[in-house]
């Protein structure tokens, strides 16, 4: 007669807790990113703290919206392709950001913007540019 292994005696339900708690990581980042959307577009500002880049890639949310103080546009960066540590809060991006119309224009990289939104899709014609509130200003 032998013995069972650990892995099949406590195999299973060591896997399913692993399985819980990336779930409610997700879950939390989620929610942490959802709470800094709200905050940036109530108060029209740099919310802090933010959360982190892997924070938002893990909870879904693979754009980053960004307005142009200058031209006044709306453009999305992927998240994926950023060359910046997974721990850099997204509030720091923001000094990296620089319109490509108005640097051309200016010849020179011009980088004033406003972070606006973390985005789970590209702006299109479905899915417009987000909004200040109350309204845009």
């Amino acid at each position: 007669m032998g013995t069972k292994s650990r892995e099949r005696v406590h195999g299973a339900s060591v896997r399913a807790a692993a399985e819980e708690a990336a779930e409610a990581r997700k879950q939390a980042d989620r929610l942490a990113c959802e709470a800094w959307n709200k905050r940036m577009l109530a108060f029209q500002g740099p919310a802090q703290p933010s959360p982190t880049l892997g924070d938002a890639l893990n909870a879904g949310y693979c754009y980053l919206e960004v307005k142009c103080l200058g031209c006044e546009t709306h453009q999305t960066v992927a998240l994926d392709i950023v060359r910046r540590p997974k721990s850099t809060p997204i509030q720091e991006l923001e000094r990296y950001m620089r319109c490509k119309l108005c640097s051309e224009q200016r010849s020179y990289a011009y980088k004033r913007s406003h972070l606006v939104a973390l985005r789970t899709t590209k702006i299109s014609a479905s899915d417009p540019p987000s909004t200040w509130w109350p309204g845009e200003r």
